[in-house]
């Protein structure tokens, strides 16, 4: 090996360590950028800026929160860097011309999904996924994976999972609510845009594990044509669910032993919640309950693996995974599924075909499937 190439090696080598020394502080303290938005969200920041619309300097945006210009500043800091606000500067009241000596704060398209009225934020999930009872399992999860552990979420609270943790606790059931509402809108939106033939005919859709409702409605708003939602959920998730519209009927039950019969069954991340026997009992279920011949079912879920290839949804493929990790903390069998393992629950549930469509503006996937 001549000198050059190894003194080469060495140096690419040195550079290695040297990023490798700045990444890992990126794990040290990884958990920071999530409790500082969560922070955020609880003190209203985003809709603070939201409702002022011109930038708000610091001692304004301490005045109305009733708090200490100093720690506030620090937070900013934080998070202007992180991209999550932005530093503009104040337009005096006397002159076009801006102050250089004054900025203020303003809000980003990313700051947007965090304010609590926002149209399509996300600040309940924040909120849901950043809360002691969802952070605590996470600590169990090396326990699980040596078997010491049959549940990582049952061993940080004592139940099996965190739907039965949210029926005994409905301020918990209250937050996945509030999440999964968030999730709705972002997903159905991408839906009805990006697929929305997948409606077309229907006059009947009961949306399995649907929650408070919020996903059914959007896409009954969307499509005028389908006459009739039913939102099934367990009995104490319906029974606070707000009537939304006419067309929206909340029924309360258990999808292992019935679901009500409509022309589609619609199930938006339920299945990655359960393992493989239960994802094939909950589909046969939906079987029985849509028309044998121009009946079908609708999942809206991740599919691993899926977007690698696709340039305009690989950004998501992160997004996927890290879901996967989110299920083995707080379900005792949950994944995410691979296509040749949606196959598998598909055919053992007894559906002779499905289709496929997967260039959405999201990080689901729909899968059209028929009796």
């Amino acid at each position: 090996m001549s000198a050059d190439i190894k003194t080469e090696k060495i140096i690419k080598s040195e550079e290695e360590d040297d990023e490798s020394e700045v990444e890992i502080w990126k794990y040290v303290f990884g958990f920071t950028p999530m409790a500082v938005v969560k922070c955020a969200i609880e003190l209203g920041i985003p809709d603070i800026l939201e409702i002022h619309q011109t930038p708000m300097t610091l001692t304004e945006l301490a005045s109305k929160l009733g708090c200490s210009p100093s720690s506030l500043y620090r937070i900013m800091r934080f998070l202007s860097h992180y991209k999550i606000f932005k530093q503009k500067p104040v337009v005096s009241e006397t002159s076009s011309l801006s102050s250089s000596s004054v900025t203020g704060y303003v809000n980003t398209p990313l700051s947007r999904l965090l304010a609590r009225n926002g149209k399509r934020s996300m600040a309940d999930f924040v909120l849901l996924e950043s809360s002691p009872v969802m952070l605590s399992p996470w600590h169990k999860l090396s326990a699980r994976v040596l078997g010491k552990e049959e549940s990582a979420f049952e061993a940080a609270h004592g139940v099996d999972d965190v739907w039965k943790y949210a029926a005994m606790n409905p301020g918990h059931s209250k937050l996945i609510d509030g999440a999964m509402a968030c999730d709705a809108r972002v997903a159905v939106e991408a839906v009805v845009k990006g697929c929305p033939e997948v409606f077309e005919g229907l006059k009947t859709v009961v949306d399995v594990g649907g929650g408070d409702g919020t996903a059914l409605r959007l896409i009954l708003e969307a499509c005028p044509w389908i006459k009739k939602g039913i939102n099934f959920d367990l009995p104490h998730v319906v029974s606070i669910a707000p009537s939304w519209t006419t067309r929206v009927e909340h029924v309360g039950g258990d999808m292992f032993d019935q679901v009500p019969k409509a022309d589609a069954a619609y199930l938006m991340k339920v299945l990655h919640d359960w393992g493989d026997e239960e994802c094939i009992a909950i589909l046969r279920k939906c079987r029985e309950a849509i028309p044998k011949d121009t009946g079908k079912v609708i999942i809206v879920e991740a599919i691993v693996g899926l977007n690698e290839e696709d340039d305009n949804n690989k950004k998501f493929s992160e997004v996927v995974l890290m879901l996967d990790m989110v299920m083995m903390a707080h379900t005792t069998k949950g994944k995410e599924r691979s296509l040749k393992e949606w196959s598998y629950v598909i055919h053992e549930a007894g559906f002779t075909r499905y289709n496929i469509r997967k260039h959405l503006q999201t990080y689901h996937s729909v899968i059209e499937l028929y009796p």
